[in-house]
């Protein structure tokens, strides 16, 4: 075993509820009042001159906003950051074609503001693990003296010793509904499994098959979304006929939705961690996916075509790498991302780039070396020759049988497991 130092969240119940509750309902209120704020602000920008301030612009224009002091410095720039980044998701979704994408709301609940999540930073908290204790604070316009501050007992669960952790980065203070709760981000020390080989398996991302992936030695697989499809279109279905968006029932469909993809993910990213330490994998080489949402060099939006300008944006990819790198790090296995650019349009056989190539979505055809390979498959692989050693660089045999025909593995309902495609009954 390895010790290695990684960033892990835990949750923990406040025991002086009662105590602190009408304090932290404050702070609650006051980050959804500065969100509005906000929101009013981005809104008023956006109709004068079709531009979405960045966090750090619009932090700067709300510095001397009364409402801006009702947090911690701190604390008030992490919700103006989470205001941006909704408003650029948002403005993604418009520039890619989704014309049912909506901007970000304002916070309220009848006449009331509702509490919204809390994050204190480094200067914002004093954790005493002694006491299991830690003290938040207030934003000067709560403060009814310059020391006033909001100490809640903890507890955590039997397995976690916060007195044990390289350090705390954050806290937040998250409303669950009934009651508050804190959520401890650490870095923390844990052992991981030595890299079970030194192969390197490519991995791309994408909006047919969710997983591509080429190993080192001369396979490959494939991991289609049929799953997901259909749970998309069958939740749309059920949650367009509810009398109301905004239901209870529409929302419980919405959770059931994200329930199943989210358990999708986690099955996903064990499944192919299993399957590289079986191939004796070290690096999995993962396609950046970070600039997705931008423009073309000419400076119009990406075509992913029809379907895929509207259901892009709500596939997690961030949500699955992080579960993926998470699990892959626990069996000693390093995670690299790379650029994805002219990944789909170079023969990973001989490098020829012509976009062209790529005859349909699933094929792709070199005019050059006569190579004939599934299109993920190749992309995945030219991912994986962004890091050495490359076989196609080093001379190795680049026979393409592999390339065309990869094992495809389905995600089974009945069983909750992933399975090569012949031994899917139903």
């Amino acid at each position: 075993m390895a010790k290695q130092v990684v960033t892990r969240t835990y949750t923990a119940s406040i025991r002086n509820q009662q105590q602190v509750s009408d304090d932290l309902d404050s702070l609650g209120f006051a980050a959804s009042k500065l969100w509005n704020v906000g929101r009013w602000t981005i809104s008023r920008v956006w109709d004068e001159i079709d531009y979405i301030p960045e966090h750090n612009e619009l932090t700067a224009y709300l510095k001397s906003h009364e409402r801006y002091d009702d947090l911690h410095s701190q604390s008030s720039q992490r919700v103006l950051q989470e205001l941006a980044e909704a408003f650029n998701g948002w403005y993604g979704k418009r520039r890619n074609g989704d014309t049912r994408a909506n901007p970000p709301g304002y916070r309220k609940h009848g006449d009331k503001h509702p509490r919204s999540t809390v994050t204190f930073k480094a200067a914002g908290f004093k954790l005493d693990t002694q006491y299991d204790r830690v003290r938040l604070s207030k934003g000067s316009n709560l403060k009814e003296y310059w020391s006033d501050f909001i100490l809640c007992e903890y507890q955590t669960r039997p397995n976690v010793d916060l007195s044990t952790v390289e350090s705390a980065q954050q806290v937040r203070a998250v409303w669950t509904g009934k009651e508050w709760e804190l959520h401890f981000v650490c870095k923390v020390e844990v052992d991981v499994s030595e890299a079970p080989g030194e192969k390197t398996v490519g991995v791309d991302l994408g909006i047919n098959n969710f997983a591509a992936l080429a190993y080192e030695d001369g396979h490959a697989e494939l991991y289609p979304l049929n799953c997901l499809k259909q749970d998309d279109y069958y939740f749309s279905k059920r949650i367009a006929r509810c009398d109301d968006a905004d239901s209870k029932q529409a929302n419980r469909l919405h959770q059931k939705k994200s329930a199943r993809r989210t358990h999708y993910f986690h099955t996903l990213s064990k499944h192919i961690v299993e399957r590289c330490v079986e191939e004796g994998v070290g690096t999995i080489v993962v396609g950046n996916l970070s600039g997705i949402r931008e423009v073309e060099e000419n400076g119009e939006s990406k075509d992913w075509g029809k379907h895929g300008n509207l259901d892009l944006h709500s596939w997690a990819f961030n949500r699955f790498t992080d579960l993926f790198e998470y699990k892959a790090e626990m069996d000693g296995i390093t995670v690299k991302y790379v650029s994805e650019r002219d990944t789909s349009k170079s023969c990973s056989c001989c490098g020829r780039e012509r976009k062209a190539n790529r005859v349909e979505r699933g094929l792709y055809v070199c005019d050059d070396c006569g190579a004939v390979m599934n299109a993920d498959v190749n992309g995945a692989e030219n991912i994986r020759q962004k890091v050495p050693p490359s076989l196609a660089c080093d001379g190795g045999d680049r026979s393409n049988g592999w390339l065309a025909q990869p094992s495809t593995f389905l995600f089974d309902k009945e069983t909750g497991a992933f399975a090569p495609q012949e031994q899917i009954t139903s």
